[in-house]
């Protein structure tokens, strides 16, 4: 287990997500049963440090995918970018043995799947410094504003991220909520360890596929928010 000093931390208590539980059907979970073992990570926050080279059987660039849902983005980007490893962090196991599935059937090397909170595994499990980019694209919004402090973009969370990216390294956001993209924006502006890629909200990056998701916020009239901030 990793410790630091003096490096803000999220209270263990606070979750930035919904449990969630579904079905998995017999394809995914003989997914899951076969390639769990050689793919697969659980997040244990009193584990052993992770060890990307170990899982990916290489040493690579690293991006964190925060909340990959079922998996269709992460796989996509994976396999535009064979460069760098991909791992897919999420609470829900039905969309990871989705992830797991795409990977096997693309014949992507380059990812791999993280089951758990994904706070603990950036503050207990990974080095500083050792990120390449964090993606946190369409987290839960959180709009009541008694949850607000359950958002993954907030100060202590992004401290968080920022120390676990290489210099240079990137954060990358994107949101259909316009209040939560405004306080992303101003949360991620007033950390003194990042920049500004665009000036403000960054233009839609090409490399970032459409989701079904994203097309269901469209198709309601919501504007998607994009941003894109460096380590300095």
């Amino acid at each position: 287990m990793f410790t630091e000093e003096p490096t803000p931390q999220a209270a263990p208590h606070i979750r930035t997500f919904h449990p969630r539980r579904g079905r998995i059907g017999a394809a995914r979970a003989e997914v899951l049963g076969r390639l769990w073992p050689r793919r697969g990570y659980d997040i244990t926050a009193d584990g052993p440090g992770f060890d990307a080279a170990a899982l990916f059987g290489r040493q690579a660039p690293l991006v964190l995918e925060v909340g990959c849902g079922m998996g269709e983005a992460t796989a996509a980007m994976a396999a535009a970018d064979p460069g760098r490893d991909y791992l897919g962090a999420d609470v829900h196991t039905p969309g990871l043995a989705n992830l797991l599935l795409l990977a096997e059937r693309g014949g992507l090397t380059n990812l791999r799947a993280a089951r758990g909170d994904a706070v603990e595994l950036l503050r207990d499990l990974m080095k500083p410094g050792s990120l390449d980019a964090v993606h946190v694209f369409f987290p839960d919004p959180w709009p009541k504003a008694k949850h607000h402090k359950r958002r993954i973009i907030r100060p202590d969370v992004v401290s968080l991220i920022r120390e676990r990216l290489r210099p240079g390294g990137a954060l990358r956001c994107a949101t259909d909520w316009a209040p939560y993209a405004e306080q992303m924006l101003d949360t991620l502006t007033a950390d003194p360890g990042l920049s500004n890629a665009h000036g403000g909200f960054a233009p839609r990056p090409a490399d970032r596929p459409v989701t079904k998701f994203e097309r269901r916020a469209l198709a309601a009239g919501r504007q998607i928010f994009d941003l894109e901030f460096t380590r300095i």
